[in-house]
């Protein structure tokens, strides 16, 4: 398993360039899930709470997590993941034990991170262990189950989310739906919260149409989860 997860990350830091959440900042999509996620964060949390921002990239999004009055940890396998925030950087592997205290954190965001690595049961223990009780973890993810690919799958065409071909989305290697989600959360010990979305996509040949008031009412329909568990 080790040697898997091994892999899982190369493959990973050779797929991705480290620019990448910048460029979720300036996506529509990609940073309306950004926005729900922070705001479960600081929803769960009380001002100047210690949280760790698993896969930091640059530190754009940990920047925005000291701008709702927490205190953020920028972590990612780069080692210069912190440039842009101005705070505290850790470099670890989040398919392996991290490296902090048990009970040392008050939240943990992990925003498109689980669908990567090999053992999402171990990352979700940990992120258990290193929260104090009370604390909370807020996870994004794309959403395997969306509208047009729930209506492909009829048909007897595969989820996107698991095309191996695909020029990025191969490295998505554990794809969630909002109940399988729920139930490694609960497994791990986390009392998961209903899912929040950011669009619901459906895209043709020509077009793509995108609707965040259908993913406000039919949230498991949406591309991306998005989802804060509490460790009681």
């Amino acid at each position: 398993m080790r040697r898997a997860q091994s892999r899982a990350t190369a493959a990973n830091q050779r797929g991705y360039s480290g620019d990448e959440v910048a460029g979720y900042l300036r996506d529509p999509y990609h940073r309306l899930r950004l926005d729900h996620a922070l705001d479960l964060l600081a929803e769960h949390l009380p001002p100047g709470s210690l949280s760790a921002d698993l896969g930091a990239g640059g530190g754009e999004v940990a920047a925005l997590i000291a701008g709702r009055g927490l205190r953020p940890i920028a972590c990612d396998v780069v080692h210069d993941a912190c440039r842009a925030a101005g705070c505290p950087a850790v470099r670890l592997d989040v398919g392996e034990v991290l490296p902090f205290r048990s009970g040392s954190l008050d939240g943990v965001l992990a925003g498109e991170i689980i669908e990567h690595v090999y053992d999402p049961a171990l990352l979700l223990r940990e992120c258990h262990r290193v929260l104090r009780p009370g604390g909370v973890l807020v996870l994004t993810t794309p959403n395997l189950a969306p509208l047009q690919d729930r209506l492909r799958f009829l048909r007897g065409h595969a989820p996107r989310q698991v095309d191996p071909f695909h020029e990025y989305l191969h490295l998505h290697i554990r794809p969630f739906t909002y109940p399988l989600l729920a139930t490694g959360l609960r497994q791990a010990g986390f009392t998961p919260s209903a899912p929040r979305s950011n669009q619901v996509v459906w895209r043709t040949r020509r077009r793509e149409f995108r609707s965040t008031w259908a993913a406000r009412r039919w949230p498991t329909l949406g591309g991306s989860l998005v989802v804060a568990a509490r460790k009681p």
